[in-house]
């Protein structure tokens, strides 16, 4: 292996024991493929937490406490032996899928610890990361996003490809653009990255149509054009929360785009103080750029 492949950064695809794992695969597997990048799986398995028994010495006497505290730590042994083994079926499993998709190499990771913090450590060396919108803790919370996916969002400064619980390779995507330097910058972004290439792209506004938000639109769509993408452009009035996703299910959009930070409405609704409300409507898989 070059010097090169060894200093690539690669794909992460972030799994665990929900129904989105799959779905995070396939959509790491076509990131790949697209990037033409390395290929990680991660799983990170949860520091265990002790059991702790009460005192009981006044009751049932010190040996029975001491028995019982030995049978606790036995079974947190055999818990963690067990999370261990689970973890490392996940990610054979999740390897020869990739394989069975023509990827050739793929890294297994499997940490202890917690995402947020396993993610960090690994920053240097990650392009892009793939994650569900939720994991096994809250796979049931239809509607809302996931327990650790606004602090994945918050602390990595990477773009983030986020799964509903299946993922086709997306056939036509959309960007939300409000006009400002944040929204520019992750629209040049896409422009420049091989991983949309070749895709037809809604460009969308939320907002009034002036002369001002024409001029802006214009302008980025020129930028998507000389790409090589070609684009449609919308400006929708309404909420950003609502009309962007009636917008995307009109169009049957596959991948939403969207930058995750900044002081505008728009992004706001992404990772914002008071509300995660695009996130937590999507419908589609959602790419958070940086």
């Amino acid at each position: 292996m070059t010097n090169t492949m060894i200093a690539a950064k690669k794909v992460i695809a972030c799994i665990d024991a929900s129904p989105y794992a799959q779905a995070t695969c396939d959509a790491a597997i076509w990131a790949t493929q697209k990037l033409q990048a390395p290929l990680a799986v991660l799983h990170v398995l949860h520091r265990a937490v002790h059991h702790t028994a009460a005192d009981l010495s006044g009751s049932i006497g010190l040996g029975s406490q001491e028995a019982l505290l030995q049978q606790l730590a036995d079974l947190d042994q055999q818990k963690n032996k067990l999370s261990l083994e689970k973890g490392r079926l996940m990610l054979d499993a999740a390897k020869a899928r990739a394989e069975q998709a023509g990827i050739s190499q793929v890294e297994e990771k499997l940490r202890h610890g917690q995402l947020v913090d396993t993610l960090a450590e690994l920053a240097d060396n990650i392009r892009l990361v793939v994650l569900g919108k939720r994991g096994r803790n809250s796979a049931e919370a239809h509607g809302h996003m996931g327990m650790y996916l606004e602090q994945v969002i918050r602390t990595l400064h990477k773009p983030i490809l986020i799964t509903q619980q299946s993922f086709t390779a997306p056939k036509r995507i959309m960007l939300a653009y409000d006009g400002s330097a944040t929204a520019l910058k992750s629209l040049e972004m896409l422009a420049q990255s091989p991983l949309c290439q070749g895709l037809p792209v809604h460009l969308v506004m939320a907002g009034a149509n002036t002369a001002a938000s024409s001029a802006q639109m214009a302008q980025a769509a020129t930028i998507l054009q000389n790409a090589g993408f070609a684009t449609t452009v919308a400006i929708v009035g309404g909420e950003p929360e609502t009309v962007l996703h009636q917008y995307q299910q009109a169009q049957h959009i596959d991948l939403l785009v969207m930058g995750a930070y900044g002081h505008s409405r728009i992004r706001q609704f992404i990772v914002g103080s008071t509300t995660t409300a695009m996130i937590s409507k999507a419908k589609c898989a959602l790419l958070v750029l940086r």
